[in-house]
């Protein structure tokens, strides 16, 4: 399984730090929607879903928490996400769980798409007979 992480340039001096996100650039696609996730409590599980074709990069701008990445095809890959300047991207047809948050975590994603439930993949079966067929 091919795991993209980004590192992105830190621009800073004595009066702090700031990372820029240009799509097409540094993102690799254009950005179409940006949220975020934060005050996630203890044992809370995000995600627990595929797309059908949005791709997304996540990125922990604050605190930290863990990312489980599913291909469906026996593959699985958990990493840690915890510094400002590093993202990691899922393309479409991958399972995500995002999971242990720390109390301060903010989550950030940026998304190729718009807000598109038919897009989604809710249910891990139905995930694993979608990636099966094509």
């Amino acid at each position: 399984m091919e795991i993209k992480k980004f590192s992105f340039e830190i621009h800073g001096d004595k009066q702090g730090e700031l990372v820029s996100l240009e799509e097409m650039k540094n993102i690799p696609f254009p950005i179409r929607r940006v949220y975020y996730i934060y005050r996630t409590e203890a044992g809370v599980v995000r995600g627990k879903h595929a797309h059908k074709s949005l791709e997304q990069v996540l990125i922990c701008i604050h605190g930290s928490c863990r990312l489980k990445l599913d291909n469906g095809r026996g593959e699985t890959e958990v990493l840690l996400l915890d510094r400002p300047n590093e993202g990691i991207y899922i393309a479409n047809d991958m399972w995500r769980e995002m999971f242990d948050f720390s109390p301060d975590a903010v989550l950030m994603v940026l998304a190729s798409e718009y807000y598109d439930e038919s897009d989604y993949i809710r249910n891990y079966q139905d995930f694993l007979n979608y990636v099966r067929k094509e």
